[in-house]
């Protein structure tokens, strides 16, 4: 399940509020993603958000700590695929549809039993 914003429920209800805390931690996630990236852990960054904490990857900046909506976490595919969010037989589907990740930021946007991948760009400097 790879989206580009052509979920309505994620367009109605979650947008805004991704949106807004984005702006304000978008260099961290790009920053996090090239260090990810180039220290060779994995060429498929994943930054899970959810408004309550949860199991998968690491909390990364936590809603509290930067006044923002939801809780930002760091991970990769492998874990995806370990947990088996991501079956092996979609493995190439994702990796086709993951965007370049110097210009995009791909989220997995967790809210009870909402789940979606979401791609944004990140602001130009």
């Amino acid at each position: 399940m790879i989206s580009d914003f052509n979920d309505p429920e994620l367009s109605g209800k979650y947008l805004g509020t991704i949106t807004s805390d984005f702006i304000k931690i978008s260099d961290t996630l790009k920053e996090a993603s090239y260090q990810i990236r180039t220290r060779k852990f994995s060429d498929y960054p994943i930054f899970p958000i959810s408004k309550e904490m949860q199991p998968i990857g690491k909390i990364f900046v936590g809603k509290d700590e930067k006044n923002l909506d939801w809780n930002y976490f760091m991970t990769y595919l492998d874990e995806f695929v370990q947990r088996k969010l991501i079956a092996e037989e979609s493995l190439e589907d994702f990796q086709r549809a993951y965007k370049d990740p110097d210009e995009f930021c791909c989220l997995f946007v967790m809210d009870g039993a909402f789940t979606s991948f979401v791609y944004l760009p990140y602001p130009n400097d």
